[in-house]
């Protein structure tokens, strides 16, 4: 097929190789000249992705119209803040028989949209597909085993991106809950924070192991509140995602946690971290839903206390372990 990425940052960049390796005519935009000009003349992204080539037969442009034009399938993957403006950018370009891939994990601040929702709203129709799952850039670049799900509405667009993306290393399940798999994306994020913020101050594998399991059962009520199905959280999308940002030093939002548990602020560790960290614009998002849903969040409230409104880390796992006594 005939694919455009939209956004060269390392999970564009691994798709883009991904998509090229299976075969597919692969164009890979980028908003920036200079960095178009380092992928094309060194073949590899060298900031993010060192070391892995980038094949010859990948086109990089910063022409929208030539990224998108003529495409039959179009991947998103530029971070969920920019999700909107990007989709607005390619919009004149845009045909609706195009499907959409988005791979972006996040919640739009002001309209507590998910990514497909944003797409959706400034394209309505256009097939929209949420790919996501635990599956870091820097290793399925490498051609490293993973597992990912794909969320449509359509069987026959499931089945379609399916047959695009699968490879011997890279295996794709698929699914009808688009708002369980993106919530489980989303709020990973917001619960890896969290966990990152345990491993910086000294804790140990008791405190994270409660955190992520916590941590999913607040990611499930809510999803499941929002029409969500319970069992899309113990996926790949759900408790598998969570897995790998929780425990991975490729996780950018994990590295965050970890700088503010050491004492950084969250200016501090963002401009540490160097990368875009989503749980951090997905926080404020999530606590909103949960009081407009009014599911009970408590990891999720103290996130956003500590990273907006200067409480201690150390404070705030106190309050946590302090609450009333339930059952489980």
């Amino acid at each position: 097929m005939n694919i455009g990425v939209i956004g060269s940052g390392s999970w564009g960049t691994a798709l883009a190789i991904l998509l090229s390796n299976n075969g597919h005519q692969v164009t890979l935009w980028t908003r920036f000249r200079e960095e178009a000009e380092m992928l094309e003349n060194k073949r590899e992204h060298v900031k993010n992705l060192p070391g892995v080539r980038i094949p010859e037969g990948i086109r990089i442009t910063t022409q929208v119209q030539e990224a998108v034009s003529g495409k039959e399938i179009l991947v998103f993957a530029v971070p969920s803040q920019f999700t909107r403006s990007t989709a607005e950018l390619c919009k004149p370009a845009i045909g609706k028989d195009q499907i959409l891939v988005n791979v972006a994990k996040g919640l739009e601040e002001g309209t507590l949209y998910t990514m497909q929702e944003v797409i959706n709203d400034v394209l309505p129709e256009n097939r929209v597909v949420v790919l996501s799952g635990p599956s870091h850039a820097e290793e399925v670049a490498r051609g490293i085993p993973t597992s990912v799900v794909i969320a449509s509405h359509q069987e026959e667009t499931v089945l379609t991106v399916q047959d695009v993306f699968m490879s011997e290393n890279f295996r794709v399940y698929g699914s009808h809950d688009l708002i369980g798999i993106e919530m489980g994306g989303s709020l990973k994020n917001v619960i890896a924070l969290a966990a990152g913020v345990s491993d910086g101050l000294g804790y140990g594998d008791n405190t994270k192991a409660a955190l992520m399991t916590r941590g999913m059962a607040e990611i499930s009520r809510l999803g499941v509140a929002m029409g969500a199905k319970a069992a899309t959280f113990n996926g790949l999308s759900g408790i598998g995602d969570l897995i790998v940002t929780c425990t991975s030093m490729h996780s950018r939002n994990r590295r965050c946690g970890i700088l503010i548990g050491q004492g950084a602020s969250l200016e501090e560790a963002l401009a540490e971290v160097k990368m875009v960290v989503e749980g951090v614009y997905s926080a404020k998002a999530a606590l909103e839903l949960a009081h407009k849903h009014q599911v009970e969040m408590p990891i999720i409230e103290q996130v956003n206390l500590v990273l907006f409104h200067g409480k201690s880390p150390r404070e705030a796992v106190f309050d946590l372990m302090e609450r009333d006594k339930k059952f489980e």
